[in-house]
């Protein structure tokens, strides 16, 4: 596992900011995609049918498509060093190193930089400025 620094990880964004907003694009379509297939399902067995065969197949394929390319969206994420933490928020960690121990640079759409890490035991809870890295442990 590569661990970065919250300079090298800000870098990063550059690459990663792009794949987290396709992402949290095809959860929001996937969403609506699936809303869709479960309205026309729900029309189908209330009054049984009415519906075109190829209206359903279409919604269901929208379905498919959108979770393929939601996956797709997290797996390029991933390739970047970056793990997914939500993909409603679009909310990312990268992994760093805090006096010997893994710890997480939080980032989340819609904001400038990393600003905050966390113990990966705290989640985003126990966010701490990322100025605290730098600073010696306390005795």
């Amino acid at each position: 596992m590569k661990h970065f620094s919250p300079e090298e990880a800000n870098a990063e964004l550059e690459h990663v900011r792009p794949l987290v907003e396709r992402m949290v694009e095809h959860r929001r379509a996937h969403i609506a995609a699936l809303a869709q297939q479960e309205e026309l399902e729900g029309r189908i067995r209330g009054n049984g049918g009415g519906i075109p065969p190829a209206v359903l197949a279409d919604a269901s394929a929208a379905v498919e498509r959108e979770a393929r390319s939601l996956a797709h969206a997290v797996d390029a994420i991933a390739e970047h060093g970056a793990e997914v933490k939500d993909v409603d928020e679009g909310l990312i960690d990268f992994p760093a190193l805090h006096q010997g121990e893994t710890v997480l640079l939080c980032w989340g759409l819609g904001e400038d930089e990393i600003r905050y890490w966390h113990r990966i035991e705290d989640g985003f809870a126990g966010r701490r400025p990322v100025e605290e890295l730098d600073e010696p442990a306390s005795k």
